[in-house]
């Protein structure tokens, strides 16, 4: 008991003015702060930090693509970043329901950058572009959905109507989209 009062002996001493100790920030904290300058992001993809910009770990990135199946939509992804970044990847949800192969209805993502070929080289942009990637290619070959994966490989012409359909708030099968356009 008695360390505990030199411990707060000694703060006091270093914060004369009676200030609460500056936060220190983790290696990941500083990373991603580096990353977040050196966004490089399309004109179709914006960031937002909704607990505000004291909290760098947890954002929101907006993706309208401009070209492909998806045209005209708008598809929101949460970023979670974990302490351990760059040595472990964000955790990388999709808010938005969508019709897609590669991201399933519960909004889990299929990018292997996510996953198995994530290395600390990689970076916050990195993911972005992956993520815009999807939207303007999407890929049969590594899927989540399984049925939007089939439709695509099989009836690429129904595979559009089915994109259509629910980015417009419809139903595809037995499952309502809401509309994100």
């Amino acid at each position: 008991m008695i360390k505990l009062f030199k411990v707060k002996e000694k703060q006091r001493a270093e914060n004369p003015n009676g200030a609460a100790p500056v936060k220190k920030q983790s290696a990941g904290e500083l990373r991603l702060h580096r990353d977040m300058g050196e966004l490089n992001l399309p004109k179709s993809c914006s960031i937002s930090f909704p607990n505000g910009k004291d909290d760098l770990m947890s954002f929101e990135v907006t993706i309208r693509p401009d070209e492909g199946y998806y045209l005209g939509g708008t598809f929101i992804f949460t970023f979670q970043v974990p302490p351990m970044y760059p040595h472990e990847p964000p955790k990388v949800k999709c808010k938005t329901k969508v019709y897609h192969p590669n991201i399933d209805l519960e909004g889990n993502v299929c990018l292997n950058i996510l996953r198995e070929d994530w290395k600390p080289v990689l970076n916050i942009n990195t993911i972005i572009y992956g993520l815009y990637h999807l939207f303007t290619q999407p890929n049969h070959e590594d899927p989540l959905n399984h049925d939007a994966a089939a439709v695509l490989r099989d009836n690429p012409k129904m595979f559009e109507s089915n994109v259509r359909r629910a980015i417009s708030g419809g139903y595809v099968g037995q499952t309502l989209f809401p509309r994100c356009m």
